[in-house]
């Protein structure tokens, strides 16, 4: 049974101030204080505490920088926790930055393999889907060429191809872009809604606020890195949409 625990995370970056600095500033700024000018740290997420069950569809919303990518990169241990803890269980498919794991100078075949293994499948996994993820792409006539001298969307179509190619219990996703014409997006979303029905639990952020409603039962509003409201409303959503002050429950 799929669940996701997590328990007062907190994530912090560090900000260094000294936009260039040299070798030897750089070196010197580490032995610096706190309380120097070297450096501050920054806390994209404060005390964040969710338990999501299986059949839930989360929908996360926020302004820009209130922590909603953040989250979903430490639940993907993109970012470590700095304090607290994650608890997945369930085989996660994160749909992040599609394609941001292949490397220019291979082919697309070669892609597959390397991508496939930085998503977590092992080789005998990525053979039995590397024809349908060659297929679905569209990229039959390219996929032994370097993927430097793909378009834009054949590049995209392939990374997309392969992210959706398993069937996870766990789907993470961050504002998904299918390039192509409009026969590939429409074949590109239904794709996705046939993986969101039969995952256990998604996750998602989105800037399309109608395309939360519509797929969302649960509803987890991020601002200024802290869960200010969660339930399963769509008050949360009208609440947000028309600039209210953030409600002082949550975490």
């Amino acid at each position: 049974m799929s669940k996701i625990l997590i328990e007062d995370l907190m994530v912090n970056f560090r900000i260094y101030h000294d936009r260039s600095p040299s070798l030897k500033d750089y070196f010197s700024n580490l032995f610096k204080s706190k309380n120097g000018s070297a450096y501050s740290d920054f806390a994209a997420l404060k005390h964040v505490s969710l338990e999501i069950s299986p059949g839930q569809r989360v929908g996360i919303i926020g302004h820009n920088g209130a922590g909603k990518s953040t989250l979903l990169k430490a639940l993907c241990g993109i970012y470590p926790p700095t304090m607290g803890r994650i608890q997945l269980e369930g085989r996660v498919a994160p749909l992040l930055e599609i394609g941001a794991g292949f490397h220019p100078e291979y082919t697309g075949r070669e892609n597959i393999y390397l991508n496939g293994s930085i998503l977590g499948l092992k080789k005998k996994q990525i053979q039995a889907i590397e024809e349908q993820v060659i297929e679905f792409a569209e990229v039959e006539a390219f996929i032994d060429t370097p993927v430097k001298y793909y378009s834009t969307g054949m590049y995209m179509r392939l990374a997309f191809s392969l992210a959706t190619a398993t069937e996870p219990d766990i789907l993470i996703l961050d504002e998904v872009f299918a390039g192509g014409d409009a026969s590939f997006v429409e074949k590109a979303k239904n794709r996705m809604l046939n993986m969101i029905d039969k995952a256990e639990i998604m996750i998602m952020v989105s800037h399309d606020h109608n395309l939360i409603r519509t797929l969302c039962n649960r509803f987890v509003w991020v601002d200024h890195g802290r869960i200010v409201a969660d339930g399963d409303s769509e008050e949360i959503i009208d609440r947000y949409l028309s600039g209210s002050v953030p409600p002082l429950e949550g975490n």
